[in-house]
């Protein structure tokens, strides 16, 4: 596969897109933009990455920052556990690394949250080492190119792909060849329509000249998703502040904060209801529930949640306030990470 590996990397050095990651040979910032990078659009990255690395600029400014401060800047990009993850990781490489990125593939493997993927990424991008990138954008080109007719979804299948790529590597140019497959999955070799005829390497393409570029990859079926009903309100006090909430510390969105809301389950009571018991149970406060004023659907990899809003006025005298519990006014809110879902009712609610 010498004329491959050669034919790509001239292309992706002819042809790369000009992105803020491949201005720096910094492992740290190579790092940062791989971790934002897993599952999400190169498009909506850039902006989130300019602003991460300029507001913690160096490792040490991302192991010591406070943790509400490193979620606001994730803010919108979600898997929000990524980016607890780096900056447990980052910390370890201050306080047991000298504050250098390991360049070693067992010694980076074994920080919290770098996977194979990550630690092929960075090995290869920033310290020029022949170590493959295995995620399932190249998991896609490769199983065409070398017409791989495995389920790709099942982790048994990744080794077989790590070890076509350790044989195909370019081992004086490996930054280049797993850009070069990652650029070539971005831009060419897309899931549904590959566009075979722009192709740079299709004379090398097994699939294609088969027919079967289209049928490739193989991956099962994703799970069933669910859906949750949510009710949630805007609730005022005298002064006008707005009453939010914390996630709990583990789980889905953890730590982030929120509009007061409750699952409400078919066929119980009204949502009006479910809220006013909320509050009656969890904070001993009455409120008043006005009318629903907005529709919000949010959807997740394996969740949807329909979330109707309410207006609301607090009537006790009593607040309600604790430390996952707190009044805030409408500039305070904007220091306090949300998730997407409820950013939505900041916009239309608050901002207004």
């Amino acid at each position: 596969m010498t004329g491959f590996r050669d034919q790509l990397v001239h292309w992706f050095e002819e042809h790369k897109r000009d992105l803020p990651w491949r201005r720096t040979s910094d492992p740290y910032r190579i790092w940062v933009s791989e971790v934002m990078l897993q599952q999400t659009r190169v498009d909506t990255v850039i902006p989130y990455y300019n602003n991460f690395v300029q507001k913690f600029p160096t490792l040490q400014d991302l192991a010591y920052a406070e943790e509400q401060d490193i979620l606001k800047a994730w803010e919108g990009l979600g898997y929000y556990s990524r980016v607890r993850n780096l900056q447990t990781a980052v910390r370890e490489v201050v306080e047991h690394y000298g504050g250098k990125v390991p360049d070693t593939k067992k010694e980076i493997s074994q920080l919290k949250g770098v996977g194979p993927y990550t630690a092929g990424a960075v090995l290869s991008i920033a310290y020029h080492k022949p170590e493959p990138a295995v995620d399932g954008n190249v998991m896609r080109v490769i199983s065409r190119v070398l017409l791989i007719e495995e389920d790709i979804g099942k982790a048994k299948t990744r080794p077989i792909f790590e070890n076509a790529l350790a044989e195909m590597i370019s081992p004086d140019k490996p930054s280049e060849f797993n850009q070069g497959l990652m650029e070539l999955g971005a831009l060419v070799c897309t899931p549904k329509s590959p566009g075979c005829l722009l192709c740079p390497v299709r004379e090398h393409c097994r699939a294609y000249h088969a027919g079967k570029e289209k049928s490739l990859p193989i991956k099962e079926k994703k799970t069933k998703v669910t859906v949750k009903d949510m009710a949630a309100i805007v609730l005022r006090n005298k002064q006008g502040e707005v009453l939010i909430q914390r996630r709990p510390d583990t789980g889905l969105l953890a730590k982030l904060w929120q509009f007061p809301n409750v699952e409400v389950a078919k066929g119980t009571e009204s949502e009006q209801e479910c809220l006013q018991e909320f509050f009656r149970s969890e904070l001993e406060i009455s409120v008043k529930i006005e009318k629903a004023v907005q529709k919000v659907e949010h959807v997740f990899s394996h969740l949807v949640w329909n979330i109707t809003v309410y207006e609301g006025t607090l009537l006790s005298d009593k607040e309600g306030t604790s430390e996952d519990m707190r009044w805030v006014d409408e500039n305070s809110i904007e220091s306090y990470p949300f998730p997407v879902s409820h950013q939505k009712i900041i916009e239309q609610q608050i901002r207004r």
